[in-house]
């Protein structure tokens, strides 16, 4: 857990990947951002800003992860509920497309 109390953020959506959300620690920053990553999501969507704490619940989210990547990388990458990782990995180059 996580001995920040308050972090805010801001979360954008992906306009290609439905359901896709980027959380940043700093506003329209995607300078922490991998290029591959940054590529493959398209030009973020802001759609909200938010203080997190332990005790906010996030609909798909684990609040605690969402704020320890927050302050170790500077984002967190909200993956679609129904998109395998494989898919995605597949999308930045990682995995070789299928036939």
């Amino acid at each position: 857990m996580t001995a920040t109390k308050e972090i805010p953020c801001w979360i954008y959506r992906s306009p290609r990947k439905e359901e896709m959300y980027l959380y940043l620690r700093a506003e329209d920053d995607f300078t922490c951002l991998p290029d591959a990553l940054l590529g493959n999501f398209g030009k973020p969507v802001k759609v909200m800003e938010l203080t997190l704490t332990t005790q906010r619940n996030l609909a798909r989210e684990d609040v605690t992860k969402v704020m320890e990547n927050l302050l170790a990388q500077g984002f967190h990458l909200q993956m679609p509920p129904k998109m395998a990782v494989d898919l995605y990995e597949e999308g930045l180059g990682i995995l070789p497309a299928p036939d």
